[in-house]
């Protein structure tokens, strides 16, 4: 489904996110700029397009009146120095064109229930095999995970079997061990963010703070905010 980097009203621009509702039945409203007294107007409008393309989920960042509605989670920047512990090290084997398919699958399939995770769709392969930096994660014949590491950012992290996300996460370090390493994590996932910082890092910024949009046509806020509960698997 296409996505509108700028989605215009008369009352402003907003960019709209809808490749995850075949996926997800969610979309993601960016808000980039109202005009005085325009919000609820606008954001009316986005919901309603978002709602017309089949989300039953929206989510919406970018806007000071937002905070009349239930937060749902924020998007967090995490930093550490990669360091290997050598007890935790596994084999690691690149994504190749043959084995792009099985990543993005394998991917996707851990990444369905986590917050501000993006589907990785058939064309994003292309990137998948161009990256060095893609890998399956094996030790002793067993699939424990897989990682993609572009730099610096450690941009996906995924354990297959359970209680293998350290080993899975201390392999990828080796690739830049000393370096200094940026991820991005969803507040909600709280197994990730607790592996991380059992590896050093940090939570450094909040990049975003996403709300939920009520499906009432009105778009009242609720009176009670909504819980949060526990962009990286493990």
């Amino acid at each position: 489904m296409k996505d509108f980097p700028f989605f215009t009203t008369e009352y402003g621009v907003s960019s709209l996110t809808l490749k995850e509702i075949p996926y997800k039945k969610t979309a993601y409203i960016q808000i980039r700029q109202v005009q005085p007294r325009g919000f609820r107007e606008h954001l009316e409008a986005c919901a309603g397009f978002c709602r017309m393309a089949g989300a039953e989920t929206i989510l919406a960042a970018g806007h000071k009146d937002l905070a009349a509605f239930p937060v749902h989670g924020t998007v967090l920047e995490m930093r550490g120095t990669a360091w290997v512990d050598p007890k935790k090290l596994a084999c690691l084997f690149p994504v190749t064109g043959e084995t792009a398919a099985r990543w993005r699958e394998i991917y996707n399939r851990r990444m369905a229930a986590v917050d501000n995770a993006a589907t990785l769709e058939a064309r994003d392969e292309q990137r998948l095999t161009r990256s060095t930096g893609a890998y399956f994660v094996h030790e002793n014949g067993r699939l424990l995970g897989i990682g993609w590491l572009e730099g610096e950012e450690l941009l996906a992290m995924a354990a297959v079997e359970p209680g293998a996300g350290a080993r899975v996460l201390h392999s990828m370090m080796s690739l830049a061990e000393g370096a200094r390493i940026t991820l991005e994590v969803a507040s909600t996932n709280l197994r990730a963010i607790r592996l991380y910082e059992s590896a050093g890092f940090l939570k450094t910024k909040e990049l975003s703070c996403w709300y939920r949009i009520h499906s009432a046509e009105s778009l009242a806020p609720a009176e009670t905010p909504a819980a949060i509960d526990g962009f990286f698997g493990v």
